[in-house]
C-alpha cells in the first residue's frame, strides 16, 4: 500500500502545509517514533509544567510512550463530529515537535482549539511562531475554520507571546487544575475576521509562500 492509497481512504494522512523550510504533516509510525524521541530529550525544565495533562513527566521512555499512545488514540478522530488533527512539525526535514487542532461539531461550528509542543533544542528560534501561523493558514484558508482558540498558563509567557505576536485577541483568564493545584490560564481567540486582518503581517513571519496539499480531500470529509 502506498501513501497515496492510504490518503485516498483516510485523507488526513495526505495533508501537508509548507512554508520554506517549515512543514506540517501527518505523522506516520516512523515519524511518530522520531517525534517521541524528540520529546523524550526534553521540552521544558523539571520545575515547569506548561500542560494541563502532565504527559512530559517520567523517564525518557515513559515520555516517548505517552507521545505514541496519545497519537495512536486520536488518529481515528478526524471527522465532522469530532476533529483531532495533530501534525508533525519538521524544519529542514527534521522532526521538531507537534502542532495540533481539536474541536467538536466541526461541521456546525468550524471552531477548534490549537495546541503544540517543541523539543527543547528547537526552542528560541522563532519556530513556535511560524508553525502557529502556518497552522492558522491550514485551518482558515484550507479547511474554512471560523474560529481558533489557544491558551497558556500564566507562568508560560513564551506561549502567550506567540499568541500575541500572531494577533490573537485576549479572551479572559480562567482557573485550571494542574498537578493538584489551581493555576490561572490565559485564553486567546482568533476569529476569521481577525485572521484576515493580520494575515499579510503574519505572512512576513513565515518568510516564504504557503503551500497546502491534500486539504480539499480532507475538507470534503469534514464538511460531509
Amino acid at each position: 500500500m502506498t501513501s497515496a492509497d492510504l490518503a485516498r481512504i483516510w485523507p488526513a494522512t495526505g495533508v501537508r502545509a509548507r512554508a520554506g523550510d517549515l512543514e506540517l504533516r501527518w505523522a506516520d509510525d516512523e515519524l511518530l517514533v522520531a517525534l517521541a524521541d524528540v520529546a523524550a530529550r526534553g521540552i521544558h525544565d523539571e520545575d515547569r509544567m506548561p500542560f494541563a495533562v502532565p504527559w512530559t513527566r517520567g523517564t525518557p521512555d515513559e515520555v516517548a510512550r505517552s507521545v505514541v499512545s496519545y497519537h495512536w488514540s486520536i488518529r481515528p478522530r478526524v471527522g465532522p463530529e469530532e476533529l483531532h488533527l495533530d501534525l508533525a512539525v519538521l524544519v529542514d526535514g527534521a522532526p521538531a515537535g507537534m502542532q495540533g487542532a481539536s474541536g467538536s461539531d466541526w461541521r456546525v461550528l468550524r471552531k477548534v482549539q490549537t495546541g503544540s509542543w517543541l523539543g527543547r533544542e528547537h526552542q528560541g528560534h522563532g519556530i513556535g511562531t511560524r508553525m502557529r501561523v502556518l497552522m492558522l493558514e491550514l485551518l482558515f484558508d484550507g479547511l474554512g475554520a471560523l474560529e481558533a482558540t489557544s491558551g497558556a498558563f500564566v507562568d508560560n509567557p513564551a506561549s502567550s507571546a506567540v499568541s500575541r505576536r500572531v494577533g490573537y485577541l485576549h479572551n479572559g483568564v480562567v482557573t485550571v487544575a494542574r498537578e493538584g493545584a489551581a493555576v490561572a490560564h490565559r485564553n486567546y481567540l482568533m476569529t476569521r475576521e481577525r485572521w484576515l486582518e493580520v494575515r499579510d503581517r503574519n505572512a512576513s513571519l513565515l518568510g516564504a509562500p504557503v503551500e497546502l496539499e491534500g486539504v480539499e480531500a480532507l475538507r470534503a470529509v469534514l464538511d460531509g
